[in-house]
């Protein structure tokens, strides 16, 4: 009796579904003509509050689907490099690492020449500036009086120029600790090159920024595909960060080019798009890709939150058309999966009410009812 008392209160603590008739757990008196082995009783008002929803079976245009593997990476454009504009000992104006926001224009870090042989660069080039100027006034004053050849000053004069330009270039950037680097995009860092301390020499890369504002998503495709790529038209991918599936379709996304040859040694095509990026997309990294080809009409096709998988079998939960409480299980056949929905070839027919979100509630209510009674003791 005790044991009996235990085990109803269980029941009622889960509070989540039984199935159809008494306490027997998966069984029904055949003698109600429409009762099913497999039923699940759920009532309504905790299917609502456990967030099962249901939607009727329509017949959908899909897609053939390649899935592969690819790689999102930055547009050409859409990456800059923050060089050294003079040789120096690097000395960080802000701290940077991988990710920080930059303003364009926004000072990344100091090369300082004070204690380097050459000695500073924009106090040399204010000196050939200076020298230049005095000569260039010097030859403009004497040729009138054709003192100096037209020759001789437009050379003076060219020189002066090309000092204002030197010093002008140099002195724009310059501070008390040195020769300033500054962001040439507003983006973010994506690499740091240099150390503090570091010497580097003029031309030498030290910060690489990047906007994410146009990204590539370069697929490889095996290449016994090929005579399906020219009718691919989109891409879906998924990253391994998040569980968001992406559609091109919805990222201004349009397809660059296939390859018309597999790489050398690969046995891969490269499809290329383009699309407008997002915060959340970092370019480097690796992505699951489902490239949409040939349209099917009349597709029977389910979203991933309908399905349940089962040691490699997989099922949907139906909802009894005499029963709104009542649920069955089905088997299913899955065909063509672009990340987001799946095309069912079998087990599902258009009409038939399906839970497309909460079927793992649907599927705790199944296993709560299952739970077996204990025989009664007196």
């Amino acid at each position: 009796m005790k044991r009996d008392l235990l085990y109803i209160g269980a029941l009622a603590l889960l509070g989540l579904g039984a199935c159809k008739g008494d306490q027997t757990p998966a069984s029904h008196d055949e003698g109600e003509g429409h009762a099913h082995a497999d039923e699940i009783v759920f009532p309504a008002a905790k299917a609502e509050a456990a967030g099962v929803k249901v939607s009727v079976v329509e017949a959908v245009p899909f897609r053939q689907v390649i899935r592969t593997s690819g790689q999102i990476t930055a547009a050409r454009g859409d990456e800059a490099v923050a060089v050294a504009t003079v040789s120096g000992i690097v000395a960080f104006r802000v701290t940077l690492t991988e990710g920080t926001p930059v303003a364009r224009g926004a000072a990344l870090l100091a090369l300082s020449s004070d204690n380097i042989a050459e000695g500073d660069p924009v106090r040399r080039a204010r000196v050939d500036f200076e020298t230049a100027r005095k000569e260039y006034e010097r030859m403009k004053a004497l040729l009138p009086d054709k003192i100096v050849s037209e020759k001789e000053f437009a050379q003076a004069e060219r020189s002066y120029e090309n000092a204002r330009i030197s010093y002008e270039a140099l002195a724009k950037n310059h501070s008390a600790g040195g020769q300033v680097v500054t962001a040439p995009i507003a983006g973010f860092v994506k690499n740091v090159l240099v150390k503090e301390g570091d010497y580097v020499t003029v031309g030498q890369p030290l910060v690489e920024l990047a906007q994410n504002r146009t990204l590539y998503l370069r697929a490889e495709v095996s290449e016994k595909y090929y005579p399906y790529l020219r009718g691919i038209v989109s891409a879906n991918f998924k990253t391994p960060y998040d569980d968001h599936v992406y559609e091109l379709g919805g990222m201004d996304g349009k397809l660059l080019s296939y390859g018309k040859l597999a790489s050398d040694g690969s046995r891969y095509v490269p499809v290329t798009f383009e699309f407008t990026g997002g915060g959340n997309l970092v370019p480097g990294s690796y992505v699951e890709v489902y490239l949409l080809s040939t349209p099917m009409e009349h597709v029977v096709a389910l979203p991933h939150t309908a399905l349940v998988e089962e040691q490699g079998t997989y099922f949907v939960y139906l909802r009894d058309d005499d029963e709104e409480d009542a649920y069955l299980k089905r088997e299913v056949t899955l065909g063509a999966d672009n990340g987001r929905s799946v095309q069912i070839l079998k087990g599902v027919n258009i009409g038939d009410q399906v839970v497309t979100e909460g079927a793992y509630q649907v599927k705790l209510a199944s296993a709560t009812a299952a739970i077996p009674p204990h025989t009664h003791e007196h």
